[in-house]
Parts: structure tokens; C-alpha cells; sequence
């Protein structure tokens, strides 16, 4: 089945390598730290070193994108982290799936879907339409192969740093408040990672799904509260919460950056924020774990597993 290898070792990238792992894919993961994921063999690099990044991607059928800088320097890092993922990419016949959210669209009324423009005003919004621009180009022009799945806040194993990860999940277990963004009426989107796993690997082994991006499944929109209702009953306790705002980042944004790069995302978390697959699901079949399945499972791995591998 080749060799597809994933850069980063974050949450993503560990659903990746489980798909890839049960596809009977050999799967290796490319870090600076050589972080061991199960089923995947670990490579050091760093993705800046374009000759390095070169020589161990040469021969892959697949590179998923998924490495990243941290939060707060997005704007001035990430456009050099892919461009050399694509100098290293360019002239072979790899698929190159980029791991994307969907930052690009900015604040929209209804349903997301891929045909709307990439009209982003924020910083970070921005910069992700502008590295889909170059993917395009690239693709356009012939010097690489190339797709990207798209997904809304994700939530599962490994999630810790997710506006649904530690803070929300482990308060709850132990009977306190999980931190919720935003408005609680406010329908969301959640993508639960397994579910981005699966269709990033559908992307890499269909053809169709080169040179656009495509929104993969999440199941139906709740509201942040039943959000936080369905997590709290399967931890056995009440949905008690506190809210976290703009003021209140604002002030932890002082000593903590990615907080303060939170607030200009918040019309997330206070509108409704519903992603629309239907495109996709039509190409690749709609996986989409329905929420009574994938926020036990989610709970039970932070119940199990969570507060060790979240430090």
C-alpha cells in the first residue's frame, strides 16, 4: 500500500496514522522532537530544513501537513513552515493533504460550505486563506499534487489544546466546571478527530479530491450547552461550567499569548458556526460518528488515559 508519511504528532496526526495503521498503510511520523506514535515509525526533522524534509519524504505516496507552529506565531511562521513542505514536495507525483480549518471563510451567515470566498479579515484567517492561494497555485501549475481537509474545532484522544480539550473535559470528570467559549445557545459544528483521521487518508487515496479543499464530516450541529450537556452525562456529573470571554482572555492573554490569539476567533463560539459537508460526502461517503458514540468515547479516554498524556 506505499509509504504515507504525516507531519506533526499532535492529535491529528495520531488519527491518521490509527487509519492508516488499519488500512495496513505504513505510516511514518516526521517531528522535531522524534515523538513515538503506536503503529508509525518516528522520524526527527525539522520541517524548515527543506534538504533534510526532502530526503525523508522522497518515495511517500502521501504527506499530510499537519505540523504547525505554536498559536501565537501563526502570522509569521506558518506560510515558511509550508512553503517548505512544498520546495521539498515540488516536481513528484505525492500527494500533498493539507490540514486545515476554517479560519479563511471569516464570520459567514449560514451554513459554511467550500464555494464561499476566502474573505477572512482576521490575522490568523488570513494567513490560512493565503497558504490555500499557494497550495492552489502550485497544484494549478502542475508543481505538486495537491488537497486539503478542512474541519471545525475538534474534540477525542489527544485533543488537549482544543476549545473542547483538557480545560473542559478533566474539570468535568472531577465534578467542576468545564471552560466553554462563547455563547451556550450557539449552534457549533464539532469535528471529533477520528472522524478527520478517516477522511484525510479518503483525500490522499482518491484523485478526486485533488486541487480543492473539502469540509470533512462532523455530525449535526448542537449548541455549546448540549454540547457540554452530552459530555457532562457521560462523565456521570452536572454541566456546570464557566464561560470564557473576550474580557476574560483579554486578561489571560497577558501572561498567556495563545489566549490573547483566541479573541479575534470568538464569533466561532458566539454565533452559529454550522459546517456543511454535503460536498464531500458525496465524493467519499458521509463517516461522521454520530455525538452519542463520540463524546463517551472522548470522555472515557480523558477518564482513562487524559490528564497523563495532556502534560
Amino acid at each position: 500500500m506505499g509509504k504515507h508519511v504525516v507531519l506533526g504528532a499532535g492529535p491529528v496526526a495520531r488519527a491518521v496514522v490509527a487509519t492508516l495503521v488499519s488500512r495496513g498503510i505504513d505510516a511514518v511520523v516526521v517531528s522535531r522532537s522524534g515523538t513515538e506514535v503506536p503503529g508509525a515509525t518516528a522520524v526527527k526533522c525539522d520541517a524548515l530544513d527543506t534538504a533534510a524534509l526532502t530526503r525523508v519524504v522522497s518515495g511517500a505516496d502521501a504527506v499530510y501537513q499537519g505540523s504547525q507552529p505554536e498559536y501565537h506565531r501563526w502570522v509569521k511562521e506558518f506560510p515558511a513552515l509550508q512553503g517548505s513542505v512544498v520546495s521539498a514536495l515540488r516536481g513528484s507525483s505525492t500527494v500533498l493533504v493539507a490540514v486545515e480549518n476554517l479560519y479563511g471563510y471569516g464570520p459567514v451567515h449560514g451554513a459554511l460550505k467550500e464555494d464561499l470566498p476566502l474573505s477572512a479579515t482576521t490575522r490568523k484567517g488570513k494567513v490560512r486563506a493565503a497558504m490555500w492561494r499557494q497550495l492552489q497555485a502550485e497544484h494549478a501549475s502542475g508543481n505538486i499534487r495537491a488537497t486539503a481537509g478542512r474541519a471545525s474545532d475538534f474534540f477525542g484522544p489527544y485533543a488537549a489544546g482544543s476549545a473542547v480539550g483538557d480545560r473542559f473535559f478533566l474539570p468535568l470528570l472531577k465534578g467542576g466546571k468545564a471552560e466553554m467559549m462563547g455563547k451556550p445557545g450557539a449552534l457549533h459544528s464539532y469535528t471529533y478527530v477520528a472522524d478527520f483521521g478517516e477522511a484525510l487518508v479518503r483525500l490522499a487515496l482518491d484523485e478526486r479530491s485533488l486541487g480543492r479543499a473539502w469540509h470533512v464530516p462532523n455530525a449535526p450541529a448542537v449548541t455549546n450547552g448540549e454540547f457540554l450537556a452530552r459530555a457532562a452525562a457521560a462523565a456521570g456529573t452536572e454541566p456546570r461550567s464557566v464561560i470564557r470571554g473576550r474580557v476574560q482572555l483579554a486578561l489571560a492573554g497577558l501572561f498567556i499569548p495563545p489566549a490573547r490569539e483566541t479573541i479575534e476567533m470568538m464569533y466561532e463560539f458566539e454565533e452559529d458556526f454550522v459546517v456543511d459537508h454535503g460536498a464531500y460526502s458525496a465524493v467519499f461517503g458521509d463517516h461522521a460518528t454520530p455525538l452519542e458514540q463520540s463524546v463517551p468515547a472522548t470522555v472515557e479516554w480523558w477518564r482513562t488515559e487524559g490528564a497523563r498524556a495532556s502534560h
